[in-house]
């Protein structure tokens, strides 16, 4: 008797334990073949299209197929190892020619176009539009509309671009788990935390060697680059994390970089626009690259004299304190931390004892608690994928709202960075209501034998950006599933994350989970106001980071050709020309390791960031203004933001909301760019 697949059996949440990486592939190849069935049926009913029997039996069809997707992608970034990432290459393609056969079908679109062509006759919701004209655009932006023999061209394309960007991702990790620094001596690690030491140490006895071995897990690289006072050392972290996937071996993803970009241009062409970023931002708020470009452009102007300014007191600094003349990119963490420390008496691990990750948790729970009226049981009965993974159960009141995993620490399967995905997604459907399963995923400073796990700043704030997507999702309240939660537009997609990051600098929140992990005592007044006066330390220099990287995302998805762009560093060098204010580093590359935009969805929107802090700080203000618990606002926020997903379009929302179109002005004024 073969054995039952678990992920073909119905399940709500997922059954983890049961699903070996053997059942993956049966599972997609039924899963698929249901599916398409179901596109069939829609194709061969002999009504006249209707709303009901093509858009809404179109958006609830490929269920199982979308869950089965979603645990399998989800363990790839989370749990991988070699033969889910073998199964990835062989799944992705499957799934590519899916989505084309589905896209390209011409007896499904006809009927879409009919229901679409014929939508100023019926009385539809705000909501049923923007599903249709979702769905609609869906498929004339996928080549809908194309003759044969480009809609093959297409299929070859998505094809190609499917495999070379999980190509791209691997590379990426496996760089990341092979550089292994290996330290005997303790002195070389002169300032580096102690907990970072003891992390270091246990990595070592892991593998059977003495000393210390530091990686570049984002939880040891930081530290490593911001307190290490051997300058070698810092020398060798910064080029082994600035060369990852760019050295000559197996493993450089050059080649991928300018493949990904040819088929993206080309892909964008045959569908009638000049370039990738032309053909993403149509469906953006920005609309246009001009927009983008001089968006971009006008905030550098603002940032860049400060940038100078405060690179110049840094140079001077690092002359003054150590004799440092020839100032460079791996000096600058750690010289910046110094000055910080000089400036504000504000040392980053005297805050850390304040910010144990489950105080932290249980704080941010009481303050979404006060905002939104939510509370967090946290449950032990659900399957989870890897031990360190927490469940909570979310309630409204005490109805059911959510269920939120969160897993918290690095491993060797799992990417850097921080991530917030969905297992389910919310709908509310003819009575049937799904409530959503959402997750956090980040890379946080792992407990040792000695100490919890004591986080910095920045993993506060890291955790409650990726919180607040999760909140998106979690207070989901739409009919249809691909209009929920974060199914926005992409420079949208960010408000709520980086919304919620704004109430760890405010005293009354702190106050609630920023306590010492041995005494329980709040953190000093004094700290929080260091805090909230270093807030904008370097504010100029890192504008001028965040907008540098939004421009070398247009620098290869604005072209609208590639010939003569064979040389991955000297375009990315001619990108960065403008905010390059220290010394280029011949041997390292960002763009064979920037996920986000050849990997994940931000090809052309990386500038969504910045957009989505003139939103968040417009917003905030309006909390600060009335309060940064009232409930009122809250409310409003709740009702107009979250709640609402991309069920109306975002502009509208945000006025809904705040009762005004958002400007920079508060942005620049909270970053002290401007005084008022």
């Amino acid at each position: 008797m073969s054995e039952i697949n678990p992920l073909l059996q119905k399940f709500d949440h997922p059954p983890f334990s049961k699903i070996k990486t053997e059942h993956f592939k049966p599972a997609f190849e039924k899963s698929l073949k249901e599916a398409r069935n179901e596109i069939d049926a829609i194709i061969n009913n002999s009504e006249e299209p209707s709303f009901k029997n093509t858009i809404e039996t179109l958006e609830f069809s490929g269920d199982q197929l979308g869950r089965v997707a979603s645990i399998f992608f989800n363990l790839n970034s989370a749990e991988t190892n070699p033969e889910i990432q073998k199964l990835a290459q062989e799944i992705s393609p499957l799934l590519s020619e899916f989505n084309n056969d589905l896209l390209l079908n011409k007896g499904l679109f006809d009927k879409i176009k009919q229901v679409y062509e014929d939508k100023s006759n019926h009385d539809f919701t705000e909501e049923q539009i923007m599903l249709l004209d979702k769905i609609y655009k869906n498929f004339t932006r996928n080549g809908a509309n194309l003759d044969e023999k480009k809609q093959e061209r297409l299929r070859e394309i998505d094809k190609l671009l499917s495999l070379t960007s999980l190509k791209f991702g691997e590379n990426v990790l496996a760089e990341t788990n092979n550089f292994q620094l290996h330290i005997s001596d303790e002195i070389e690690l002169d300032g580096i935390p102690d907990s970072v030491k003891e992390s270091a140490r246990d990595t070592a006895k892991d593998k059977g060697k003495d000393g210390y071995i530091l990686t570049l897990d984002y939880p040891t690289y930081i530290p490593v680059m911001k307190f290490a006072k051997n300058r070698k050392l810092r020398n060798q972290m910064f080029l082994g994390f600035g060369s990852k996937a760019f050295k000559d071996n197996e493993f450089n993803n050059e080649e991928n970089v300018l493949e990904i970009v040819r088929l993206r241009l080309e892909r964008a062409n045959l569908l009638g626009f000049n370039s990738h970023a032309d053909f993403v931002l149509q469906e953006r708020m920005a609309k246009r690259i001009d927009n983008v470009e001089s968006f971009l452009d006008d905030i550098l102007e603002k940032a860049l004299p400060a940038a100078e300014k405060e690179m110049e007191e840094l140079k001077a600094f690092a002359q003054e304190s150590d004799g440092i003349k020839d100032l460079q990119k791996w000096d600058k963490a750690f010289y910046t931390e110094k000055l910080k420390q000089k400036k504000f008496d504000l040392d980053e691990e005297d805050l850390k004892p304040y910010f144990e990750l489950n105080q932290v948790i249980k704080g941010m729970f009481e303050i979404t608690s006060k905002l939104f009226n939510l509370r967090f049981e946290k449950v032990e009965t659900l399957e989870v994928y890897h031990k360190d993974v927490v469940t909570y159960k979310v309630y409204e009141s005490d109805k059911y709202l959510a269920t939120l995993y969160a897993d918290f620490h690095p491993r060797p399967g799992k990417r850097d960075g921080a991530w917030m995905t969905t297992y389910k997604d919310q709908s509310n459907y003819e009575g049937v209501e799904e409530r959503p399963q959402v997750s956090i995923v980040c890379n946080f400073t792992k407990p040792t034998k000695e100490k919890p796990s004591l986080l910095t700043f920045n993993e506060v704030t890291t955790l409650f950006h990726e919180f607040g997507h999760a909140l998106h999702a979690m207070n989901a309240n739409t009919t249809y599933p691909s209009l929920s939660g974060a199914s926005v537009y992409w420079d949208f997609v960010e408000l709520p994350s980086q919304l919620m990051e704004n109430w760890c600098y405010e005293k009354e929140a702190l106050e609630l989970f920023a306590k010492h992990y041995e005494t329980n005592e709040v953190l000093p007044i004094e700290y929080i106001e260091k805090i909230k006066a270093s807030s904008n330390f370097m504010e100029g220099l890192q504008t001028t980071r965040q907008v540098s990287f939004g421009k070398l995302d247009m620098a290869w998805h604005a072209l609208t050709g590639t010939e003569g762009i064979d040389n991955v560093k000297a375009h990315e060098d001619k990108a960065f020309k403008s905010t390059e204010l220290l010394p280029e580093v011949y041997n390292n590359c960002m763009s064979t390791a920037f996920g986000h935009i050849f990997q994940g969805g931000y090809s052309s929107g990386y500038y969504s960031y910045k957009w989505a802090e003139v939103l968040d700080a417009d917003a905030f203000e309006f909390f600060k203004e009335e309060g940064i618990f009232n409930e009122a606002v809250a409310k409003k926020y709740k009702e107009n933001i979250l709640q609402k997903g991309g069920t109306v379009e975002p502009t509208k929302l945000y006025k809904e909301f705040r009762g005004k179109e958002p400007g920079p002005k508060a942005l620049l004024k909270r970053a002290g760019l401007v005084s008022s």
